[in-house]
């Protein structure tokens, strides 16, 4: 048990002796060290219950807890306006180390989702367009959520949703048609054949909203297409076309996976499950849940809104089309099939599907007709948003064409990387400029946009992945230089006291456990690259102000921090470096 529940567990029967009422108490991590390591506001809530001040009722529970026996906290303290600080003991606060060096690579793991099922779906890019930023951004925080629950000790299962049919399928084929004469060679390598497509698809969107011929043009293509996988009679000039655009993109986009560490168990095409949707839209149009509508099926969002308007969860809701007039199944019922198919590939507890917030409203309404449909299903999903990623020229657009490639932006770190250290080898270049783009995009709030900076993503000095690389690299360079001493393994006389730089370095690592467990919960990455910049700037201050060499402590502590900062990282997909 951590030493936080444990003060809480001594909270809950001296509150209820107090109130004689069940009240739920919250610890939380102090921020500042001389609030100590652990705080509680519950004297302020208890102050108008009891009809007393804070400061007095702080002052109660703080009498009644000392007459506890608990070891790990060395002292209790009050602060106005009614807070009640806990400070850790420095023994326990060293006994740390041992603990991190016994846990090594598993320090921060926990069992908690021990035989809990979770998929994650993400990056979701279609073939026949290009993998932009948008897919980038959501590759890096998907990947990073996975490898947090997977700590935690659930049997985590990565998919991706392409897809590979739909209008943007019949426009880049259109545009591939008309640009033939420039089509690459199959040998030609894949980041030009992976221009070639976005070049194609660009077009057909042009063409498509600019002439209302070659529209109807693209619809009836789109229709053809549908037909690859529905009908033995269909265009073989078309399928080849198709086939040859469709196995480009999904080969140009296993490149960008295995490039960023990301390994996916499972893939979902809407050519697989657009049936399925079809069918249950079909099964439940005659139980109600879905209506005609001008040709169309749609689900009638705002009747289901106007049923209980007090229900948060039907808020929002509107009409959507699920099935449209040429009677071809939209994303929407494409994705109650995806539900469907996704549980019986992996009976899971818990599906948590990642995308753009520009999806918020979608979703709302397609998790309301599965809620018709399948609640269990609706239960167990859960849908969360990430923001824009914007460079200084703006927001993206494959359809204008000018969109900017999760490729580049990867190239273009490396580049710059390896122009500002040009000592650095080419491979560590490579994982330094992943770092700078991963810790960049997941520091911040994942539902808040974000702007990306260059500049303050390659810098060595700021909160940055190189920074927190940087960082490793100098514990090992210290354990390295000193192999000949030999690291005590046993605890120092916590009498003799520690300094200020070495207790803000162990309380840090007494609360990784702890930030790691509560991104999980919060779906939260960024509270570990905070926590990480945190730890790596105390550390540092240490490392400068006093003499490590020699001193089997502080190698101790030295080795820890490096420990911590590895798995710290390796849960944002960040590989740490030998050398800078």
């Amino acid at each position: 048990m951590r030493v936080r529940e444990q003060i809480t567990d001594n909270l809950l029967p001296v509150v209820r002796k107090l109130t004689k009422k069940d009240i739920d108490v919250q610890v939380s991590i102090s921020e500042r060290l001389e609030n100590g390591d652990y705080f509680t506001n519950v004297a302020l809530r208890l102050g108008p219950v009891l009809k007393k001040k804070p400061l007095d009722v702080a002052y109660e529970i703080k009498r009644e807890l000392e007459s506890l026996k608990f070891s790990e906290i060395e002292k209790v303290e009050v602060a106005p306006p009614g807070f009640i600080n806990f400070f850790l003991s420095r023994r326990y606060l060293i006994s740390a180390m041992s603990r991190i060096r016994e846990k090594g690579s598993k320090f921060g793991n926990s069992d908690v989702l021990k035989n809990q099922k979770v998929m994650f779906e993400f990056t979701d890019p279609n073939p026949f367009k290009e993998f932009h930023i948008g897919h980038l951004y959501s590759n890096i925080i998907g990947e990073s959520l996975s490898r947090l629950f997977e700590s935690q000790g659930a049997h985590v299962l990565r998919a991706c949703y392409q897809g590979d049919v739909g209008l943007h399928v019949a426009k880049a084929i259109y545009g591939m048609q008309k640009l033939k004469k420039e089509l690459p060679d199959e040998n030609a390598p894949l980041s030009i054949r992976a221009q070639f497509m976005g070049r194609a698809y660009s077009l057909g969107s042009r063409d498509y909203e600019s002439n209302e011929s070659i529209k109807t043009e693209i619809n009836e293509l789109n229709k053809k297409i549908y037909s690859i996988y529905s009908s033995s009679g269909s265009d073989p000039s078309l399928k080849r076309i198709y086939e040859k655009g469709r196995a480009w993109s999904l080969e140009y986009f296993e490149s960008i996976y295995e490039r960023l560490g990301t390994k996916f168990e499972r893939y979902y095409f809407e050519s697989e499950v657009g049936k399925a949707g079809l069918k249950l839209v079909r099964e439940f149009l005659k139980k109600g849940v879905f209506e005609e509508s001008d040709g169309a099926i749609i689900f009638p969002g705002e009747k289901y809104a106007r049923l209980d308007p007090t229900d948060k969860s039907r808020q929002g809701l509107h009409n959507r089309v699920f099935i449209n007039s040429l009677n071809l199944p939209t994303y929407e019922a494409k994705d109650l099939g995806l539900a469907a198919a996704k549980f019986a590939d992996f009976p899971y507890d818990k599906s948590i599907i990642l995308t753009g917030q520009e999806q918020v409203d979608y979703f709302k309404v397609v998790l309301r007709a599965l809620m018709e449909i399948n609640p269990d299903l609706a239960l167990k999903t859960t849908h969360i948003t990430h923001g824009m990623v914007r460079l200084s020229s703006g927001k993206m657009s494959s359809r204008t064409g000018d969109v900017i490639t999760g490729e580049w932006l990867m190239d273009e770190a490396v580049s710059r990387i390896s122009k500002a250290y040009p000592d650095m080898d080419g491979p560590t270049a490579q994982k330094v400029g992943l770092a700078a783009i991963k810790y960049a995009l997941l520091k911040g709030s994942i539902g808040s946009d974000m702007e990306f900076s260059f500049d303050e993503s390659i810098s060595l000095t700021g909160a940055s992945g190189p920074y927190l690389q940087y960082a490793y690299v100098r514990t090992k360079s210290v354990i390295e230089k000193n192999h000949k001493a030999r690291i005590m393994r046993q605890e120092i006389n916590a009498e003799k006291g520690l300094n200020p730089e070495e207790l803000a370095v162990l309380r840090s690592l007494e609360h990784f456990e702890e930030i790691v467990s509560e991104a999980k919960v919060r779906l939260a990455p960024n509270l570990i690259a905070e926590y990480l910049f945190d730890l790596a700037q105390k550390f540092n201050l240490f490392y400068q102000k006093h003499k490590i060499a020699g001193n089997s402590f502080r190698l101790e502590l030295t080795s820890a921090v490096g420990q911590g900062l590895k798995n710290g990282l390796a849960l944002l997909g960040i590989e740490t470096v030998k050398h800078m």
